[in-house]
């Protein structure tokens, strides 16, 4: 068994970007009332925990991760009363609350920074990255996520503030121990209000580098995570915070690798329960069967009996998944199921990002000015300004854009996906007149009803959490098999991601004895199986999960 049972191991997490879900106002954007409209849907698919982006107050520079106030409701969100609601009737119907807290940075018109960038001799000054810059230039070479440099000179008080992210996000210096007490109390504040699980923003980037000097590559932005201290500051947080809860923690880890990871879960160290990694949605630009296998066995292994992973191919920073790594075109349905079965068999906790359970698509905006990911902003401008061909810049960044997966939640062929009565703020996917959560519903054969399948096969058979994992397919190009085997139950997974047949034959189905049980596929029937050599013949990106007696 694959560590000890506890409820969050059991979770299916469902992500809500809330400004792309459901207007209720006219304004354009998603609000936490129109979550709580929706969460009969959320729940219908049998979803365990909601998990919402950020909903602070904030001047939204960042869609929400520039926060200017820890402890007050965006007003495009709603307000007080508005999230009190939503906690309740996420609670009354079963489910849990999953928050979002930026921990590594604010916006600068949080009164923390405005206080701290009033004079050198402030209270506040070391409560953010001040430093000189040697004759006019930065302090560093160093560059930001979003910026070719992390550094913003401040005319008042002549020096510069780091800022990992946007010029408009600084970064919080978290060796000062007021900085982390008083994020401590923030974070008592919210789960004493009942939240029940907290994702935490950037965690990697909390320690700073011991010495600010030139980056070799600073266009590899490692130097800005996994600094000594990062470690530390997390066991201080779980002492003072996440153990007197019962709760959930996910730490977003960029840059986390099987080596240092399982540092971050370990059961025996008291930091988190489960992280995401980025070794795919980051470093995978399109599918890579190989890779991926590799990812996963390397994982696996590293985190078998000591913790617990994360599960997710796309997100709100991330490209829609059945376009970056599925096919939307000829076997949209089929691919979107296949990507489904892949996340929810692994072990780990699954992530389903809201709209990815109709099999809704990527975007191709015409023109630069149709895009509203800062990220994608900042660098179409540096590119440009390097000469580059404004055509090829844009083409080139448009399949990775952040975009893809912001666009408005799809509802209804009705005008704007059923979104809003106004106007979105960000265009809604051409393509919801054929995609949309009425056309799934109505159809029994809908990717929508796969989910819902693959979320109640979890919560029946304990396999599917606790089971141990063994990848039986090497490095085949197309074929991912593996088992998952807790007791005496073992599944087979088989997965065909390609448009022609694939042949692969199953050690535990061969010798002519009892045919294995189909518990679950994609395809109306199941697929040709040859009882005496165990060979399987697996359609165009078919996904099978098969129950069959244990045998040597």
């Amino acid at each position: 068994m694959l560590g000890k049972p506890v409820w969050w191991k059991e979770s299916v997490v469902y992500q809500v970007y809330w400004r792309s879900f459901y207007d209720t106002d006219g304004d354009g954007y998603g609000d936490l009332q129109g979550v709580i409209r929706k969460l009969d849907y959320i729940r219908s698919l049998g979803i365990t925990m909601v998990w919402l982006n950020p909903f602070n107050e904030s001047p939204d520079k960042d869609n929400g991760y520039d926060i200017s106030g820890y402890y007050g409701i965006m007003p495009k969100a709603g307000d007080e009363a508005d999230f009190e609601e939503l906690l309740t009737e996420v609670h009354k119907r079963g489910m849990k609350l999953m928050m979002d807290v930026v921990l590594n940075h604010t916006s600068n018109l949080h009164p923390w920074f405005l206080e701290s960038r009033s004079s050198k001799d402030s209270p506040k000054r070391d409560w953010y990255i001040w430093k000189d810059g040697p004759a006019d230039k930065p302090p560093t070479n160093w560059r930001s996520y979003f910026n070719p440099s992390c550094w913003e000179y401040d005319e008042s008080t002549g020096q510069y503030y780091m800022h990992s992210f946007a010029v408009e996000q600084p970064d919080l210096n978290w060796a000062n121990p007021a900085v982390r007490q008083e994020m401590y109390r923030m974070l008592r504040y919210w789960l004493d209000k009942g939240i029940d699980g907290l994702r935490l923003d950037a965690l990697a980037l909390l320690a700073k580098p011991e010495q600010y000097r030139d980056a070799e590559n600073p266009h590899d932005i490692r130097y800005l995570t996994h600094n000594p201290g990062l470690h530390g500051y997390l066991q201080e947080m779980n002492r003072e915070v996440f153990s007197r809860y019962d709760m959930m923690t996910v730490g977003e880890i960029a840059y986390a690798t099987p080596q240092n990871g399982p540092l971050f879960v370990d059961e025996e160290r008291g930091e988190l329960h489960t992280l995401f990694h980025f070794e795919v949605a980051d470093e995978m630009p399109e599918w890579d069967m190989p890779r991926y296998k590799r990812i996963q066995r390397t994982w696996a292994a590293a985190l078998r009996d000591r913790g617990v992973n994360s599960h997710f191919l796309n997100n709100h920073d991330h490209a829609r998944q059945v376009t970056r790594y599925g096919n939307d075109g000829k076997y949209r349905v089929q691919s979107a199921k296949l990507l489904a079965t892949l996340i929810h068999t692994l072990p780990g906790i699954p992530y389903v990002y809201q709209g990815e359970e109709i099999g809704m698509t990527g975007v191709r905006y015409d023109s630069i000015g149709d895009y509203q990911d800062i990220a994608m902003r900042n660098r179409y401008a540096e590119e440009v300004g390097l000469g580059k061909d404004p055509a090829a810049v844009l083409r080139s960044l448009q399949p990775l854009s952040r975009d893809n997966s912001r666009t408005p939640m799809q509802w209804s062929a009705a005008a704007q996906a059923g979104f809003t009565e106004g106007d979105p703020w960000i265009q809604v996917n051409p393509n919801y007149r054929s995609i949309n959560v009425e056309q799934a519903l109505a159809d029994p054969d809908s990717v929508y009803y796969y989910y819902r399948d693959l979320i109640e096969l979890r919560k029946r058979h304990s396999v599917m959490v606790y089971g141990e994992f063994e990848d039986i397919s090497g490095d085949d190009p197309h074929l991912y098999v593996y088992y998952r085997i807790l007791d005496s139950v073992r599944w087979t997974i088989m997965l065909n991601h390609a448009e022609e047949s694939g042949f692969f034959s199953v050690p535990v189905f061969a010798g002519g004895g009892t045919e294995p049980v189909l518990i679950l596929g994609n395809y109306k029937d199941k697929p040709a199986i040859d009882l005496k050599s165990g060979r399987v013949e697996l359609r165009p990106y078919e996904a099978c999960i098969f129950e069959s007696d244990m045998k040597t």
